[in-house]
Order: C-alpha cells, then sequence, then structure tokens
C-alpha cells in the first residue's frame, strides 16, 4: 500500500516529476513528460505496479528536508548503528530525463537495500533487462531506462536489487536515465557535480523572486513547486502531477489532473509574475496563444502541456487505485465542458500581466477582443460551472460574475493602454450582468449569494465576489455570504466547496475540505477587518503542509489527512496570495485585482511601451 500523501516529496525537471516517499521509495514517476504513461506507479496500486526503493534494510527513523531554496531532497535515515542521507533530485533538463540518487555515510554503518521495480505504461509492462557494465539496461517498446550504479546489481526477471553495507564517509551514486528505446543511451554525467549544478540553477531562480513580505520561506517553497509544475518547452503549467489521487479515499471522485487547466494556470502565472518571474509569464502567455488558436468560442477549459486538445478519458482497470479508490483515470472528460468562468479568468490575468510590466501584443489583444465577443454572446447560458459538475449545466452565480470580470478587464484595458474597443457597448454589458448577478445570484432568504440562480445552496466559488472587485468586501450581502459559509460550510477551521450531499455534481459520496475555498475566506475576512481571524485561519492552512511544505488539493478533516492530487498547483497559488493579503506592508493579489488604479509614473498610456 502506498504511504499518506504527508509521506511524499515532490523531486522534478520542469518536464515531469516524481514522488519520493518518507520510506525512500519513488512510488511515481512519468517518462519523459508529466503525461506520460507511468514507469513508477505503485502510488496507485502495489510495489509491482513499479517503484524505486532505497533505504536501510533494517528498522530506521527519517529526517528530511530540501536544501535551501531548492528542489534537492535530503532524507537522514537512522538505523541504531549509525546514519546515511540519501539526496534525491532530477536534473534540469537538458535533452533525457535523469534521476538521481546519492547515499553517504554519516556515522558507523548501515545496511542498505536497493530494488529498483520498472513497469512502464501505467504498471502493465515488464521490461526487457539488460545487465551491462556497472548497470543495466531496461526497454518495453519506445521506452528505454539505464540504471547506472557504482555498486555490483543482481537482475532477476523485471527486477534490479542491491545489497550493501554505508560506513561513514563513503558515497555511492545511482543514477537513472530515460532516453529512447531506438537511440543511443546518453553520456555518464558525474552525479556529485550534478548535485551541485541543479541546487544552483534552484538559487539562481530563487534569487530572482522580489516577495519580501511574512511568510517568506512558506511563499518560496510554493513558488518553487509551482516552477516545477511548469512545463519547460512550452511554458504549459500542470495542475498536479498526479493522477487519481481520491478526493475522499475510497471514493470514486478520482481525476487526471497533470494537464493545463486555463482556471488554475492563470492564478499560478499571476503568482509567479507579482513574484518576478517575468520569463515565465511571458512564455504562458505564448503557450495560451498557441493553444486556443481558432475561434474563442470552441476555447477548452484545459489542454495538454503542449497544447492538445484532444483529452479522451479512460479507466485503467489493472490498477486497484490509492487505498483502494477506483477507478484509476487517465485523460479528462471535464475537457469538453463549457464553463464560462474561464474567459473571465483569461482576461483578468491577461490585464493585470500588463498592470505588471509584461509588454502587450497586437496579437494579445486581437485574442481579447474575440473573447470578449464571446463573453457577449454567451453569458447568459448555463454552464458547467468553476467545480466541473457532472450533473448537468446551470447559471451559476460565480460563472456570471467571472463574466463580468471578464467584460470590466477589457474596459480598463482601453481606459489605461488606450486599446481600441466599443467602450459604451462594453459598459452597458458590464452594468447589465452586474445587475443580473445581484438580483438572481442572492437570496434574501439566506441574506446570502448562492451556488445559482434560485438555488438555496451555498458555494465557497462566491467568496471571490470581492477579490475580484465585483462587490466590497464590506457589503451587507457579502457580510452575509461570509457569515452563511462560516456557519454551514466550515468544519474545524476549514471550508468545503459545496454540500456534496446536493445532487449539483452527479456523483455519489463526498470529499474533503477544499485548501483554496479556506485561503479566499481568509482574504475576506481580512478585507472585512478580522484581520486575527483571517491570519488564524491561514496558520492552519500552513499547519497541513507535511514537513516539506506540500499541499494537497483537499483535507480530509475527519482522518487529519491530505486528499486529492499531490502537490496541487491551485494550494500553493492561493497560499501565496493569502500571504500576499495578510502580509504587512505588501499590496496582495486581491487588493490589486479589485481596485482600478489611476495612471500615473510607470503605467502605460497607450498599446505600446
Amino acid at each position: 500500500m502506498a504511504l499518506r500523501l504527508e509521506d511524499y516529496a515532490l523531486i522534478g525537471d520542469s518536464h515531469t516529476a516524481a514522488l519520493v516517499g518518507r520510506n525512500g521509495s519513488i512510488d511515481w514517476l512519468c517518462l519523459p513528460r508529466f503525461d506520460s504513461a507511468a514507469c513508477f506507479a505503485a502510488l496507485l496500486g502495489d510495489p509491482s505496479h513499479g517503484r524505486w526503493l532505497l533505504s536501510p534494510s533494517e528498522r530506521f527513523r527519517t529526517r528530511r528536508n530540501y536544501r535551501r531554496d531548492t528542489l534537492v531532497l535530503e532524507s537522514e535515515h537512522e538505523v541504531d548503528g549509525g546514519a546515511v542521507r540519501v539526496t534525491d533530485f532530477m536534473t534540469p533538463r537538458r535533452g533525457q530525463a535523469r534521476v538521481v540518487r546519492l547515499v553517504e555515510g554519516i556515522r558507523g554503518s548501515v545496511p542498505m537495500h536497493m530494488e529498483l521495480c520498472l513497469r512502464f505504461d501505467y504498471g502493465s509492462a515488464v521490461p526487457w533487462l539488460r545487465p551491462g557494465r556497472k548497470g543495466v539496461t531496461a526497454v518495453a517498446g519506445p521506452d528505454a531506462v539505464e540504471l547506472r550504479s557504482d555498486v555490483p546489481v543482481e537482475v532477476s526477471t523485471g527486477l534490479v536489487t542491491a545489497d550493501l553495507t554505508v560506513n561513514a564517509g563513503e558515497r555511492i551514486a545511482f543514477v537513472l536515465v530515460w532516453h529512447r528505446s531506438h537511440e543511443d543511451a546518453p553520456p555518464r554525467i558525474d552525479p556529485w557535480d550534478a548535485a551541485r549544478a541543479t541546487t544552483r540553477f534552484w538559487r539562481e531562480w530563487a534569487e530572482r523572486c522580489t516577495y519580501h513580505g511574512e511568510w517568506r520561506d512558506e511563499v518560496m517553497r510554493s513558488l518553487i513547486t509551482l516552477k516545477a509544475l511548469t512545463y519547460r518547452p512550452t511554458g504549459g503549467i500542470v495542475a498536479a502531477p498526479t493522477t487519481s489521487l481520491p478526493e475522499e479515499l475510497g471514493g470514486i471522485r478520482n481525476w487526471d489532473y497533470r494537464f493545463c487547466w486555463l482556471r488554475d494556470a492563470t492564478f499560478t502565472m499571476y503568482s509567479l509574475l507579482q513574484a518576478g518571474y517575468v520569463r515565465e509569464a511571458e512564455a504562458w502567455r505564448e503557450w495560451l496563444l498557441r493553444a486556443v488558436a481558432g475561434h474563442p468560442r470552441d476555447l477548452r477549459i484545459m489542454y495538454g502541456i503542449a497544447g492538445e486538445r484532444q483529452i479522451p478519458e479512460m479507466a485503467l482497470d489493472w490498477l486497484p487505485g490509492y487505498e483502494g479508490s477506483a477507478p484509476v483515470r487517465i485523460g479528462n472528460e471535464a475537457s469538453r465542458q463549457f464553463q464560462l468562468d474561464v474567459y473571465g479568468e483569461v482576461l483578468d490575468l491577461l490585464h493585470q500581466a500588463a498592470r505588471e510590466g509584461l509588454p502587450h501584443e497586437a496579437a494579445s489583444w486581437e485574442m481579447e477582443r474575440r473573447i470578449v465577443d464571446v463573453l457577449e454572446a454567451t453569458w447568459r447560458e448555463p454552464d458547467e460551472g468553476i467545480w466541473e459538475v457532472r450533473g448537468g449545466r446551470r447559471h451559476f452565480t460565480h460563472s456570471k460574475v467571472m463574466a463580468w470580470v471578464g467584460i470590466d478587464r477589457a474596459i480598463r484595458s482601453v481606459e489605461m493602454f488606450g486599446f481600441a474597443g466599443p467602450l459604451d457597448q462594453w459598459r452597458a454589458l458590464r452594468d447589465e450582468i452586474h445587475a443580473e448577478v445581484c438580483r438572481e445570484g442572492f437570496d434574501e432568504d439566506l441574506g446570502a449569494f448562492t451556488q445559482s440562480y434560485g438555488s438555496k445552496e451555498l458555494d465557497a466559488a462566491v467568496l471571490m465576489i470581492p477579490l475580484v472587485g465585483f462587490l466590497p468586501a464590506d457589503d451587507p450581502r457579502m457580510r452575509g455570504t461570509v457569515q452563511a459559509i462560516r456557519e454551514r460550510l466550515m468544519s474545524d477551521g476549514f471550508v468545503r466547496r459545496y454540500d456534496t450531499g446536493s445532487s449539483i455534481d452527479g456523483l455519489p459520496g463526498g470529499e474533503g475540505a477544499f485548501l483554496p475555498c479556506t485561503c479566499w475566506l481568509a482574504d475576506c475576512l481580512a478585507f472585512q477587518g478580522e484581520t486575527d481571524a483571517a491570519r488564524e485561519l491561514f496558520e492552519r492552512v500552513l499547519s497541513v503542509r507535511n514537513d516539506v511544505g506540500l499541499l494537497s488539493e483537499e483535507y480530509d478533516v475527519a482522518r487529519g489527512r491530505l486528499v486529492g492530487n499531490f502537490p496541487q498547483a491551485f494550494s500553493h497559488v492561493s497560499l501565496i496570495g493569502t500571504a500576499r493579503n495578510l502580509s504587512r506592508g505588501e499590496v496582495g493579489p486581491a487588493e490589486r485585482r479589485r481596485r482600478l488604479p489611476r495612471l500615473g509614473r510607470g503605467e502605460p498610456r497607450n498599446g505600446r511601451r
């Protein structure tokens, strides 16, 4: 059985990523890309579905951490007779993917066991193993993986093992390198030099960060995680590096998150941009322009990491799922849904990016104009909403609010940058949407904005209303909404998205509390003057990060466990945003998104910079 999610750490190379367990086992890795078939899938099954174990062969205790401001993981394993340090990382990609595992004797003597069980195609394909000098090569169809080892290894059917004793001062390296099976293996590297180079790569990237507010270490760890979830060749950003980690243990709410949701990516990109990472923002915008090429009416809510549109969903019946949570799915049928809010998120991000200093291109404004045309034509239609419900389309309040945001940001771009656009027409449309949301989305009896028009159900997504500037946080309607959500959607300091007992999502079972929603509530409370309550709520979110600072999508309050795909970009984005919103002396993203600044020094007054 796989470990608790809290017991995993992330390593990656901005092409793909692996999950390393506290027990020394790498239980998840897809090669060569995030969305490739996994060669280690024990996370969703058992060791026979693929893993790479490197740990003491007797009972041990573990302390671990990342090297400061890096994605280089150090785990110190201690036994009665000594201690070793295992350093795990992936080298920055320069062609082939490499996973490096370094063992250093700290004191005494420690017996170690290495077991490499490669299973391609999500645990279903046992490779052909060919021993060689100082290692072994595994081949299955188009994939080849070579293990290079400083110690002799034993090869049996589908398995590579080694037993060794590591004494104080000794150093041993294992390097796993992927290449196409019809090509020659890449040249060998010095793994110790690679560790220094990888450390330097991440620290140089971290030094570009411009954030100096409170919770700096927590924010930096989240920024590094977001960088690790970025597919460097295209600029696309995956929602998470995993698939089918359940929102409810033993349940069926198991989805593939190894794709680029426009909504998640816009939040992610804004977090990176505000922290000074302009190059990443430019790369994402170029990815966006390529991905949405064609008519904006055909815009997908998610794409593949290179902009692929077809993401068919299927179940892998040979994998039992994480703690028996079946089915295991690859692909995602939600890619075909209509989600109105995505248009607003994209327009908001592009507007904010221009305000933050990203040069605005004519091609980008042309795309924005066409998205506004789609909003004008479709904003009255029901949609599947931010939560991608499978129970039928509705007039979701949050979706309509984000349609308003899209029109509002287009208006601001014309006013601030001098772009061409029919201002009077757009202003009238903005007013119309605003009036309808206030009339149809607010329930007088509840004293709160509801999930959809005419509904009595609450939805934490409406906490975004003051954060995007639709209404002030201290508006009586928002005060009533916040109070209702605190009373009906909160449990032990965490916020659920909505009541899964209703028929809205068309799925059985429940889910954990949604960590981004908890951050949104903290933001609202801060803007309503309840600073102490906001900070306390935010500290609750920070408290459920694992020992190396990672968060999943949700938190199971009853079990006290992280659930959902891991690590989750949306959770880390929300952590960064709330840290900025609450940090004294910082102008947070909510403040910047909701206010219309006056033109001043440094603000462009036309379409050129």
